[in-house]
């Protein structure tokens, strides 16, 4: 997501920035631990020196991080997270461009459902991004009248999978859904299938696409991953097309769903600046923000649309399969 967004910071600093001034970033990494994520965080606040959060990368961490940006009354844009605890209750420091697991799970479970395959089990993450997930499943399969088979667990940062495909390989359902980081669902998957397991396997986008493709190697064709940004490699659509260019331009190669999705969060701020005026305060930037909607801003055929109710921006949802050759096909 850094890539994608630093990109089109970078091009937006190379053209003056915004009313004369520099977007900056600094990142610092929470190794995807909570406590690691509000130190962070309060280091970040307390410094007095960073005007926004963004960014930031999944439930546990961006959970963490809620009560302190929040009594600070600092936005908080595009956290790489679908969570439900960042879309309700509404919190004004909080814009969302991506799509829920809500939205993300309805998704698959309808596709899987219309398609026939009613056995269905889940593979989750034993945390807060886990449980987002499943409870995301377990709300669709409510509402198509489908009863799940079992669910496993991992826990977070660990590939010891052996419990989870000792309890799910006997229940042999059609599909299992995956609501974890690459190297678990990678590992379970591998694990699955030198045990015969000839089902398959969905999940969500915040597993990381390519970077389970690679983990995956010959175990990857026909691994289903929902998305919640445009194909990166569509160049008919225009901000897809202005993705490639502007990445090629900072000498990117390799183009992903991550990087894309900073790109579109990292344009979308921008706007939010602009429409702040030259005297900016935080209070203008979220006003700002606010008043963007697809009449009257085209991010190039990806709509974005806030209000002074509503902070999350889209509810798009598309979905993706690994091919042989570990790259992905719409």
């Amino acid at each position: 997501m850094h890539a994608g967004a630093k990109a089109y910071f970078d091009q937006v600093n190379s053209q003056g920035g915004v009313f004369g001034r520099k977007i900056e970033i600094r990142t610092m990494d929470d190794k995807y631990e909570a406590d690691l994520a509000a130190a962070n965080t309060k280091k970040l606040v307390d410094s007095d020196e960073v005007f926004a959060l963004f960014g930031y990368v999944g439930t546990p961490t961006s959970n963490a991080a809620l009560p302190i940006f929040t009594q600070a009354k600092v936005p908080f844009f595009a956290p790489f997270t679908g969570a439900q605890s960042l879309r309700e209750p509404f919190n004004r420091q909080i814009f969302n461009i991506r799509g829920s697991y809500f939205d993300e799970t309805e998704h698959l479970v309808e596709r899987l459902v219309r398609t026939g395959m009613k056995n269905i089990s889940v593979f989750y993450q034993n945390d807060a991004y886990g449980k987002a997930g499943l409870a995301g499943v377990e709300r669709a399969l409510k509402k198509m009248n489908v009863q799940m088979v079992d669910t496993a667990t991992v826990e977070r940062n660990s590939v010891d999978v052996g419990k989870a495909v000792s309890k799910l390989l006997p229940k042999r359902p059609d599909v299992i859904i995956q609501i974890s980081a690459y190297a678990s669902c990678a590992a379970f998957i591998k694990e699955m299938r030198k045990s015969g397991y000839t089902g398959q396997f969905y999940n969500v986008s915040f597993v990381g696409s390519q970077a389970l493709a690679d983990a995956l190697g010959n175990d990857g064709p026909g691994i289903v991953i929902s998305q919640v940004v445009p194909f990166p490699w569509h160049g008919a659509v225009p901000v897809v097309s202005e993705y490639t260019k502007v990445m090629q331009k900072a000498g990117v190669k390799d183009l992903n769903f991550s990087s894309l999705e900073g790109f579109l969060a990292a344009k979308v701020f921008v706007e939010g600046l602009k429409r702040s005026g030259r005297n900016l305060t935080r209070e203008k930037l979220i006003s700002s923000l606010e008043s963007i909607n697809p009449s009257n801003f085209d991010v190039g055929g990806f709509d974005v649309g806030f209000s002074p109710t509503n902070h999350n921006g889209s509810k798009y949802v598309d979905m993706t399969m690994i091919t042989k050759d570990a790259k992905f096909r719409n």
